[in-house]
């Protein structure tokens, strides 16, 4: 029986003092409602936002016997199913099970990975990220500890074009030239070479931040792990995570898997360590640094401490044609029909939903655009409602002052993303540079800080994407 739960409020941290999380995270699943002013909602984490045309149909069935008759996309790329009624729960969940879009009851809510979209289909990137995290699902979900992360903690897989690296993911891994791949966890770097590079005599992986070197004479290379643990379910997860070309791809799979849920545990450590309660790796408390090279070494990834860089992310596809047999398609205000999932899905090999609040459709030419955007999908960048997001507002979110959606409706297009908030919490904003339109009000709005009437709203909104497109 699904439970509803009522939203945890974070308890705020003394002037100086680290955040303090007293009771546990309530963060809305599958299998965990959350009570909203429009009925119940369900968030179904999906890695990468991989779904097949069945699953679309299930999924459309449920919006439809179950909710309101849509579905939500997040700027995770995860999936929200809004205004359930009261005792579905285990209607829906036989449903979800059935469709395969429940492996692990323990662990669905911590199976939040993002990948690059189109890796894979359109010849850009150095790796298949797509295969990385169909590895790193698996080895989430044969991982009993892992069940303890936060429905919060992030995994960010970028296959090396720069498309999902700067959406503040907790444990990031990006591929780059000739093998090699970048992870970043917290606040450290490594670099892990190529998995035939050759070991050197007596690897030592040095973590700055984490104290003393770890040394680990006549440890393994970089690759799939051949002990028991994590490393071994990455492995595993990799031979099982989809077809590839050769031993070359799942190696690399196996790897990043292996890597990233190293780095996961070490978190989990050092939060038990804290007592703090953390969620993310930047909650935890001065002295309780994760022991991430010590982890890395553990589970026999050789990795190079590496400066911490900044890496926002690069422009997310233009809505479009990818390649010759994929399209990238937006769901406009990241809302979608249970007859927009069906679409999705015919004769398509597989639909992967986006942070960007879309979806790319592999297996589809752009003969499918027109019927598309019949149905009111977002298909070309010339359409204005490209970049232009927002909360649930009301009536759906009882918090909100406004209906944002209703005013989000009517914002002009333009390069720089426009998000509308319903309170000061802004949630669902997309990450990198965007303008940020805040309901004071019903009749007022905070646009970057500055009261505006909604009843000039959509002028002061054009007026400031005209400004961040001249400077």
């Amino acid at each position: 029986m699904l439970a509803a739960m009522p939203p945890t409020p974070p308890s705020p941290p003394e002037a100086g003092e680290p955040r303090i999380r007293d009771r546990g995270d309530a963060c809305p699943g599958a299998l965990r409602l959350h009570a909203a002013a429009d009925g119940f909602l369900a968030r179904l984490r999906l890695p990468a936002g991989r779904l097949t045309p069945r699953q679309l149909m299930v999924l459309a069935d449920a919006a439809e016997e179950l909710g309101d008759g849509g579905l939500s996309i997040t700027s995770r790329g995860n999936a929200e199913l809004r205004g359930l009624a009261e005792g579905c729960g285990g209607r829906l969940a036989a449903l979800l099970d059935d469709a395969g879009l429940l492996p692990s009851r323990t662990h669905e809510r911590v199976r939040n990975i993002v990948a690059s979209p189109a890796s894979g289909l359109d010849g850009l990137g150095h790796a298949d990220a797509q295969l990385w995290a169909r590895a790193l699902d698996a080895a989430l979900c044969a991982e009993p500890r892992a069940a303890a992360l936060s429905g919060r903690f992030l995994f960010v897989l970028d296959d090396g074009r720069g498309d999902v690296t700067g959406l503040g993911g907790d444990v990031s891994l990006v591929a780059a030239p000739h093998g090699a791949t970048l992870l970043t966890a917290g606040s450290a770097a490594f670099r892990l070479p190529p998995a035939d590079a050759p070991a050197a005599q007596n690897p030592t992986t040095t973590d700055p931040a984490a104290g003393p070197a770890t040394t680990t004479p006549g440890a393994p290379t970089a690759g799939p792990a051949t002990t028991a643990g994590p490393g071994a379910s990455a492995a595993s997860a990799a031979r099982d995570a989809g077809p590839a070309s050769s031993a070359g791809p799942a190696s690399a799979a196996a790897r990043a898997a292996t890597a990233a849920l190293a780095c996961a545990l070490a978190f989990l450590d050092a939060a038990d360590a804290a007592g703090t309660g953390a969620w993310r790796p930047r909650e935890l408390p001065p002295g309780h640094v994760p022991e991430w090279a010590g982890a890395l070494a553990r589970a026999g990834i050789t990795a190079e401490p590496v400066p911490l860089s900044s890496s926002p992310s690069g422009p997310p596809p233009a809505p479009g044609p990818l390649g010759d047999r994929a399209l990238h398609v937006l769901a406009p205000l990241g809302r979608l029909t249970a007859g927009g999932l069906r679409a999705l899905g015919e004769g398509a090999d597989e639909v992967r939903l986006t942070p960007w609040r879309g979806a790319v459709v592999v297996g589809a030419t752009a003969a499918r655009l027109p019927a598309l955007a019949a149905l009111g999908l977002i298909t070309g960048p010339a359409d204005p409602r490209t970049g232009v997001t927002a909360c649930t507002g009301t009536p759906g979110c009882a918090k909100s002052l406004a209906d944002v959606r209703a005013d989000a409706a009517r914002a002009p297009g333009g390069p720089l993303p426009v998000h509308y908030s319903g309170c000061e919490r802004r949630c669902g904003h997309p990450h990198g540079d965007r303008i940020e339109v805040t309901a004071r009000d019903s009749g007022t709005y905070l646009l970057d800080g500055a009261p505006v009437p909604r009843t000039a709203l959509a002028e002061a909104v054009a007026a400031a994407r005209t400004r961040s497109n001249e400077s």
